[in-house]
């Protein structure tokens, strides 16, 4: 046995034990940082080779290990901008650099810029609505850009799309005579003629009201007489184009902005929609319509419609809903959304590299990073108003630091042994 490598050894167990208070006071330091993940010391012998009569004594190794993947309480908080998720993966967000890096840590605030920054000054990215529902990269960070929530002034919307849904009632009067249909605008139109209103929007935020006619235009019969189809006829005006005097609104001033044919079969459902799409001059816009919910069955004409887009309305408010998409409100009612938050995840969360700032990033022990929306794909959901705590047990930590201390000092005591023993075999010589 070496007395040398005895006190060795007592100088590797202090080192371990070191290190474990190291975890201990880091743990205790971040028990109130949102999002932190506690860290911990694992202990492993270290063995030298002995011969039958003679020991050699090694030591013990120290590892950190991370509980990244254990949850965290969630608190309410009074900030729509705080942000936890309940579940798997994590927020991508920017360091001032430009580079992506991961993150639990939800605490958000709008900066001067109006981007959501979190209180180590990580910047929330997304992907933004500006071309239409996004697409999730899920093996990389392309198409993400920084989480803004300044909405400001009036806003105004064009309508690209619209819609109507109904009932034409089957039993109505086929109108052949040409010059009397809607779309000929030359007088007013039969009884058998339903009339709609639909308003949309410009660019301006100026709305536009359309009119809708309804007409039956024909019939289809087999060899037996059997009805086997119907048409039917729908043109659309400006209403502001309405003749003022009389009490009809034919005719217009100006052509009609969209005819368009219905085709119906023998059970009354829609099989073509022909033109449908609004092609207004004076607004300069094109709207798409849709007839496809449109059935033809005897019984009184019904419709309802709506179209897309908004009036100028200034911003209410901002929402974060658990699927992540940001959504803004404005004060006339309607909404619009203008980021969907993604969330990532790896296979290995507890291997990932810890960084400055309570953030991570991938490596090849806890594998490539995997992008997706919130509750996709095993990810969690998202919670407004909330956030993740840390996961450190406060109690457990300050028994870890007891115990840490007293193997500190037995470690020492056997170290002040090996020292005592080396002088007595030094004061052998006197």
């Amino acid at each position: 046995m070496s007395i040398f490598g005895s006190m060795k050894t007592a100088v590797s167990g202090m080192s371990a034990q070191a290190n474990r208070l190291s975890t201990v006071s880091d743990n205790i330091a971040n028990a109130n940082t949102v999002g932190y993940k506690a860290v911990s010391t694992s202990f492993s012998s270290l063995v030298l080779p002995s011969s039958s009569g003679n020991y050699n004594s090694g030591g013990v190794q120290t590892s950190v290990r991370q509980a990244i993947s254990e949850q965290g309480d969630i608190s309410y908080t009074t900030s729509a901008y705080d942000l936890a998720i309940s579940g798997d993966g994590f927020f991508i967000v920017e360091s001032a650099d430009g580079t992506p890096v991961l993150t639990r840590a939800g605490d958000f605030s709008v900066d001067s810029d109006g981007n959501l920054v979190n209180s180590a000054g990580y910047t929330l990215m997304g992907y933004s609505y500006d071309s239409g529902v996004p697409a999730v990269v899920v093996n990389g960070f392309d198409g993400l850009v920084p989480v803004n929530v300044a909405q400001s002034g009036l806003s105004a919307i064009a309508s690209t799309s619209a819609y109507f849904s109904g009932n034409l009632n089957s039993e109505a009067t086929v109108v052949t005579d040409t010059t009397t249909l809607p779309s000929a605008n030359t007088s007013s139109v039969t009884d058998d003629t339903q009339k709609m209103s639909l308003v949309a929007y410009d660019s301006l935020g100026a709305t536009v009201q359309y009119d809708y006619y309804f007409t039956k235009t024909g019939v289809t019969t087999d060899a037996s007489g059997a009805v086997t189809g119907s048409t039917w006829e729908v043109a659309v005006y400006r209403n502001a184009d309405a003749a003022t005097r009389g009490t009809t609104s034919f005719p217009y001033s100006s052509d009609a902005v969209s005819v368009s044919t219905l085709s119906f079969d023998a059970d009354g459902q829609l099989t073509s929609a022909t033109d449908t799409d609004i092609v207004d001059p004076t607004t300069a816009q094109t709207i798409s319509m849709d007839y496809s919910s449109f059935t033809q069955l005897a019984s009184d004409f019904s419709a309802t419609g709506s179209a897309d887009g908004q009036a100028a309305s200034s911003v209410s408010s901002v929402s974060i809903d658990t699927d992540g998409v940001v959504s803004v409100s404005y004060a006339n009612g309607t909404t619009k959304a203008l980021y969907q938050i993604p969330l990532a995840t790896v296979a290995s969360p507890d291997n990932l590299t810890l960084l400055s700032g309570n953030v991570y990033t991938a490596n090849g022990r806890s594998g490539v990073t995997v992008t997706g929306f919130p509750q996709t794909n095993g990810l969690g959901s998202i919670q407004s108003g909330a956030l993740e705590s840390s996961n450190v047990d406060l109690a457990g930590e300050l028994t870890e630091m007891i115990e840490a201390q007293r193997s500190y000092t037995a470690n020492s005591k056997v170290f002040q042994t090996g020292s005592d023993i080396m002088d007595v075999l030094v004061n052998l010589k006197r």
